[in-house]
């Protein structure tokens, strides 16, 4: 223990003699060389929060967590700070701007996402009421709810009579990415709807699964898997582990809808993987669950990585 204190302490030391060394040599201080060198987006932006945030200047520090109404006044004070001629290096501080939006806005992601997820589904309020009623006319626009408390709901893969008691684990969370799929990617949910009701049916790689003997094929509850897709998304988000993602698609700071997408890319993502894995019984949905985890994990260590780059403005990337 007492050796990888003293490792760490060492490594440190020579780390600032380095910078120190390359700021003399280049006449560029390390936030200057990290945006001229790096192109835009995830491997930019995670080397700048890196070199702020392990920065000995308290400014530089507690920049990755300023108010984002406060950022422009932040990289001026970065400027001044490394004594940085903002008329000779323009596009530094519209670099570090994009960066710093980026950090923030993903900081600010998860507490609304934590929010959402802390909120429980109340019976009780027209708003989670009115989003649950959409939820199903959205994935069964043609079959009309008999009732609210009703059987139907196993139709889209809720547990019992009453979905509210299936959200206690995501709280809100769960029912706004499952009403964000089922209505801005309609066509798609309730066609993986329909492949988890009747999988040796599916229409979904037809010609693909035809050759994996398909009479074998396991469905799933739809509603409950998109709930269970929904905590793995939360982790991966309060992880860390999308930042590679969002840092990638988002050109400015990601939002709740970005988040949102990135769920229904999962959804659809796990629904092959489930069909491609062609489980014995629903037995071994955590192993599945486990292993499109660990998938998903190593897609994300690339720092050029992103999930579902369709959603995102991601050549606006380019000139900053």
């Amino acid at each position: 223990m007492l050796f990888q204190v003293c490792l760490y302490f060492y490594c440190k030391f020579l780390w600032r003699c380095l910078k120190f060394v390359m700021r003399k040599l280049t006449g560029r201080c390390e936030l200057q060389r990290i945006c001229y060198s790096t192109k835009p987006g995830a491997s930019r932006t995670m080397k700048i929060e890196t070199s702020l945030r392990d920065s000995k200047s308290k400014l530089l520090q507690t920049s990755v967590s300023v108010h984002p109404d406060a950022i422009e006044k932040t990289i001026e004070d970065i400027m001044e700070l490394k004594k940085i001629n903002p008329d000779i290096n323009p596009q530094l501080g519209i670099s570090l701007q994009a960066c710093l939006l980026q950090i923030v806005g993903y900081r600010n992601l998860i507490a609304d996402v934590e929010k959402l997820r802390r909120e429980p589904y109340d019976s009780d309020n027209p708003q989670h009421e009115e989003m649950l009623l959409k939820l199903w006319k959205f994935l069964k626009p043609n079959t009309p709810l008999e009732s609210r408390i009703s059987k139907q709901w196993c139709e889209i893969g809720f547990q019992g009579d009453d979905p509210k008691t299936d959200f206690r684990g995501m709280g809100l969370l769960g029912l706004y990415n499952l009403q964000y799929f089922a209505e801005r990617d309609a066509a798609a949910a309730q066609q993986v709807l329909s492949d988890s009701l009747h999988p040796k049916c599916s229409k979904f790689s037809k010609a693909e699964w035809e050759k994996k003997r398909m009479d074998k094929a396991i469905g799933y509850s739809f509603a409950i898997v998109g709930i269970n897709i929904t905590d793995l998304a939360y982790n991966l988000l309060v992880s860390g582990a999308l930042k590679t993602h969002f840092y990638n698609i988002a050109p400015e700071a990601p939002t709740l809808s970005h988040f949102q997408q990135t769920f229904c890319y999962l959804m659809h993502e796990f629904h092959k993987f489930w069909i491609e894995e062609d489980p014995t019984d629903i037995m071994e949905f955590n192993r599945v669950r486990e292993k499109f985890r660990k998938r998903i994990i190593k897609q994300l260590r690339n720092p050029d990585m992103a999930l579902c780059p369709h959603f995102a403005a991601s050549e606006g990337l380019i000139n900053m």
